[in-house]
């Protein structure tokens, strides 16, 4: 017979106090037209929607929570890219009231939308007054097509991004980041990462533990951090005939502390040093040492996000070696140093108690 383990042992609703009187709810306002990408609303505003069960799960009912509006060019029936039908309560004739969050969704016919002058004029109109602009996969045509990203760091799908860029040759695009914010304007990549995107907005809220018990909810990662690439580097190198070096460049990348010179790599496949890296530059486009730095920097990236680790710390902990040579794989792969880079994507992390120089310079990530 089959034993079913418990449920996790979390307060239920009915068990906790009464709630005290909330303070004021942040008003998060979606965007929806026709052909709108159903994950791109649903994602996000299922996590703003976790987030007020999170509060009064935790305790924490007293603190402000969210009111998350539908809002078409009419309320009432909205048909979605995959033909399902959702229901926006609000038309963007409606008062309605101070809007924290402005998201836009995207669509695989997003040009349908930018085309519709009313969704550009009310976004023009209304853009100016929120605390944060947000956009999710190709719902950055539509802000852009308002004039609300100009001269901005930007990302959408990796798909749309040469897309993008000819259409709006001011915006400075970021085409491999999961989400990037500039300023109070916030855009993320394909789909999905608007959940990313959603959990790094709680987390600014209400703290780091908050997004953690969501995640948990929901059943999806903590957060990816924004610098992460939608595309990795394993989704590109990745061996198509050779299970046995997908193995090992998964391996690889979950292990970048350890010795990756070639001779012992070779040995874990019980080839010789020569016809594994030539088997592995076939299989994968890149030699194995090239592979491993990837390794390396993306791991670190993460890391430089994640963390207030200092410099040396990430160094060591991903197998460089040095500082210097962790300094000079960014420089070659990413053409930034790790300190700027920790700099422009650590919208969220606060760094304390840094003191060594090399760790210590400060930027506006905004």
């Amino acid at each position: 017979m089959t034993t079913l383990l418990p449920f996790p042992d979390l307060p239920s609703v009915e068990a906790l106090p009464p709630a005290k009187q909330p303070l004021r709810r942040r008003r998060v306002v979606f965007l929806v037209f026709t052909d709108v990408e159903i994950v791109d609303l649903c994602g996000p505003l299922d996590v703003f929607q976790h987030a007020n069960n999170t509060l009064q799960l935790t305790g924490r009912d007293n603190e402000p929570g969210y009111e998350t509006l539908v809002v078409a060019l009419q309320a009432g029936r909205v048909k979605t890219a995959g033909g399902l039908e959702i229901i926006a309560t609000h038309s963007c004739d409606d008062e309605l009231g101070e809007i924290d969050t402005l998201v836009v969704p995207g669509s695989p016919w997003i040009e349908r939308a930018c085309a519709e002058s009313r969704l550009t004029d009310w976004l023009q109109k209304t853009a100016p007054g929120v605390r944060r602009l947000v956009s999710v996969c190709t719902g950055a045509f539509l802000l852009a097509g308002a004039g609300l990203l100009d001269n901005r760091f930007v990302t959408t799908h990796w798909m749309y991004c040469d897309r993008l860029a000819v259409l709006h040759p001011s915006l400075r695009i970021d085409r491999d980041r999961i989400f990037v914010r500039d300023g109070h304007v916030y855009t993320s990549g394909g789909i999905t990462a608007g959940i990313d995107l959603a959990l790094s907005l709680i987390e600014e809220d209400l703290g780091r533990e908050a997004p953690r018990f969501i995640a948990g909810l929901m059943v999806v990662f903590l957060r990816r951090p924004g610098g992460q690439n939608q595309f990795s580097i394993f989704l590109q190198a990745e061996a198509p005939n050779r299970p046995d070096i997908r193995e090992l460049q998964a391996w690889i990348l979950a292990n970048p502390k350890e010795d990756h010179a070639v001779e012992r790599l070779a040995a874990r496949l019980n080839m010789s040093p020569r016809n594994f890296a030539r088997q592995f530059l076939t299989e994968s486009g890149m030699t194995p040492a090239k592979f491993v730095e990837h390794a390396r920097v993306e791991a670190a990236r993460c890391k430089l996000e994640q963390s207030n680790l200092l410099l040396d710390a990430i160094a060591a902990e991903m197998g460089f070696g040095s500082t210097e040579r962790m300094q000079r794989s960014f420089q070659r792969l990413l053409n930034v140093s790790p300190q700027d880079y920790r700099a422009r994507f650590q919208s969220t992390v606060r760094l304390e108690g840094r003191t060594r120089h090399e760790d210590s310079v400060s930027h506006d990530g905004a």
